[in-house]
């Protein structure tokens, strides 16, 4: 980033506090006026670049995306067949795992609040980029490109956690104190309909010399999956393969030992760490060198399901013994202190997750043999022979299995696999306490009931 003066700290300090600070909630006060965004920070490109590279560090450290323990990396692995945890009092994660949510828990309103503070601060990016009369059309078209991807990126994690909700494209508070909810449906047109946009925007070469802010086919790769989660097949599969065939950027790493190293060629979109030297939160939280476990462990199940040889059950996940038993915690990331130099950080979107986007797309249309060929090649990476799996349903039923070895721990990719394919049921019950179809979305926080009348009615069970 551009050295910046201290004029500049200070009014990016001003916007980040004003937009990630302001309130607790999108809905709780109508902000006067003269309160909202301040334009100066869109006279300098270095100073609307920085405020925006500040929301990427806010969507690391809180909400959905942090691998700290409130993030869903961890909650909905223990909310399916991922992670147990132990039971402490001090465990918020005994909450998920347990299926005892309630509409006061604490992470389930943080998961609304924050995802709606940093939607309004991308809006904000959005509407500033746009009046200002000192930047360029280039660096407007970056700044707005990277602020819709955010948005589409955010309301994403909102839909599949809570089903109906509302879709915040502006920064009026009065508004947006009032908004009702969406149905599933409509949210996801915004959601490719911002990301169409984005992607229009947004150039192929990324934004310095790092993968930490988002590019054209950053924005495919969410798109693609937007494609899937909304059965719109043949779009999947073609965006999926724009992703796949830029060689010259992306390729499946051949060591899978080296999959989630900062320098992979398999990323596509990851979070920058922080300080110098700083690795990821994911390592921080997963990582205990002693049994029993502080917080939380691999569930057995999952890790007795690799196949014989399946080199990720020997390269992301380690044991850990003391003289009477064996647990298991992720090992996808291995730094879980500083280095002298990052040596990793958080991925979000990776070229595997592609390939059985793809390969799914492909099954679902009928294209049997693509999609073996793409589920094959996940298989082959991680030192297994190519799928057996020969009807449109075996091969469905492989893809959703490799996912489960492919992407246990990444952001709740099991919950919401299980979820759009109707497994959640089937799967969890009898496995998990308490389990029942009404799980398959979390409450709407109370206090944004109480607050705005017009979000109701509470999701079913609660």
């Amino acid at each position: 980033m551009k050295t910046i003066n201290s004029l500049a700290i200070k009014l990016i300090c001003f916007f980040v506090l004003l937009l990630t600070e302001s309130c607790d909630s999108f809905v709780e006060v109508d902000l006067p006026k003269s309160q909202l965004i301040n334009e100066t920070v869109f006279e300098d490109y270095a100073t609307a670049s920085a405020a925006l590279t500040d929301i990427f560090s806010n969507i690391r450290t809180k909400g959905v995306f942090t691998g700290a323990s409130t993030g869903i990396s961890n909650t909905l692995g223990n909310y399916t067949d991922e992670i147990i945890s132990v039971d402490k009092p001090n465990n918020a994660s005994l909450l998920f795992y347990n299926n005892a949510l309630l509409p006061s828990n604490s992470i389930v309103a943080l998961y609304w609040n924050t995802s709606y503070n940093q939607i309004y601060a991308a809006n904000s990016i959005i509407e500033g980029a746009q009046k200002s009369k000192n930047l360029t059309t280039e660096q407007k078209q970056q700044l707005q490109g990277e602020a819709l991807f955010i948005r589409a990126l955010l309301h994403f994690y909102l839909v599949n956690l809570f089903g109906d909700i509302p879709y915040i494209t502006q920064t009026d508070f009065k508004q947006n104190s009032i908004v009702t909810r969406i149905p599933v449906q409509k949210i996801y047109e915004f959601i490719i309909h911002d990301l169409e946009d984005a992607a229009s925007l947004l150039p192929v070469d990324y934004n310095g010399s790092e993968r930490v802010r988002p590019n054209k086919f950053t924005v495919k790769a969410l798109l693609s999956r937007a494609y899937l989660y909304n059965k719109s097949y043949p779009e999947a599969a073609n965006t999926a393969s724009a992703v796949i065939n830029e060689g010259a950027i992306y390729k499946l790493e051949p060591d899978i030992a080296k999959v989630f190293l900062l320098s992979s060629k398999e990323t596509i979109w990851q979070l920058q760490s922080g300080n110098t030297g700083a690795n990821t939160l994911e390592a921080s939280f997963f990582t205990f060198t002693a049994g029993p476990p502080p917080l939380v462990s691999l569930n057995n199940n999952l890790v007795n399901s690799f196949g014989a040889g399946d080199l990720r059950r020997s390269s992301w996940i380690k044991a850990i013994s003391n003289k009477t038993s064996t647990w298991y915690h992720a090992y996808k990331y291995k730094e879980n202190i500083a280095t002298s130099a990052s040596k990793e950080y958080s991925i979000v979107f990776r070229l595997a997750e592609q390939y059985l986007i793809r390969a799914e797309a492909r099954a679902q249309q009928g294209e049997l043999i693509g999609a073996k060929e793409d589920l094959s090649k996940i298989r082959n990476r991680a030192g297994l022979s190519n799928t057996t799996a020969a009807s449109k349903d075996e091969i469905l039923d492989a893809i959703l299995n490799e996912r489960k070895w492919e992407l246990f721990t990444e952001r709740g990719h099991r919950f919401f696999d299980l979820k759009r394919n109707g497994e959640l049921d089937n799967v969890l019950t009898g496995l998990k306490p308490g389990w029942n179809s009404d799980d398959r979305l979390l409450p709407i926080p109370q206090s944004e009931l109480s607050t705005n009348p017009n979000l109701r009615p509470q999701n079913p069970g609660y």
